[in-house]
């Protein structure tokens, strides 16, 4: 909210799991249930099932950590070397540095056998989201959270069929389960760096760079 004190309706409120800091709760409302609501809502993530993620923020992150807790390969797209290496500490099976490998679909396709991904969840933008398509094996699920601006997409792309829909954060249901697995599994947010809140333009400033690897905290 960008402010040190709100007045909100209880129901507006949900219990945090009692491991996390309230810096680490702050990441939950919108990348950590973005995440859950591209796995778990409309075709759930089964175990043994094959997930691509697209880039380092913070949905793309907690999207492996949640692949990784109900036993699914991560296939994890990104743009260095650096972030690579951070991705496989992460968890993350196999990792594709599109920037060296610009065709990178042939990449991941070849890292499940030829078959595809059976979920991607796409935090790149128009550059990528061909790209992703092109990975996923029969009947996936390609879950879009990134704005993707103006452009189009060749139909050649579409080699299987597949279902593509627009996640934006979830329900309060979902954020409740969401924060009981956290808190069985004692799982914790990935954050880049905090920022005070009288620095709050430097941590925009710093968000808008792009060099981050997590998310960025106000506190």
């Amino acid at each position: 909210m960008l402010a040190p004190l709100a007045a909100v309706d209880e129901s507006s409120l949900v219990k945090i799991p009692p491991h996390l800091s309230f810096e680490e709760a702050a990441t939950l409302p919108c990348g950590a249930l973005t995440a859950w609501s591209a796995l778990l809502s409309s075709r759930p993530i089964l175990p043994g099932e094959t997930v691509l993620t697209v880039s380092s923020g913070g949905v793309a992150l907690f999207a492996l950590q949640f692949a990784r807790l109900f036993g699914a390969r991560v296939v994890a797209v990104t743009s260095s070397d650096d972030k690579a290496a951070r991705l496989r500490q992460l968890g993350a099976d196999a990792v594709v540095n599109r920037k060296a490998t610009p065709d990178w679909s042939v990449a991941v396709r070849e890292l499940t056998g030829g078959r595809g991904v059976d979920h991607v969840v796409e935090t790149g933008g128009l550059d990528t989201l061909p790209h992703s398509i092109a990975c996923t094996a029969e009947e996936a699920s390609v879950n879009i959270v990134a704005a993707l601006g103006i452009g189009s997409i060749e139909v050649k792309v579409f080699r299987n069929p597949v279902t593509i829909r627009r996640v934006y954060v979830g329900s309060r249901t979902g954020f409740e389960t969401m924060n009981r697995a956290i808190g069985v599994h004692a799982l914790r947010p990935v954050i880049d760096r905090t920022f005070a809140f009288a620095d709050a333009r430097e941590a925009f400033r710093y968000f808008e760079a792009r060099a981050h690897f997590g998310k960025v905290i106000i506190a």
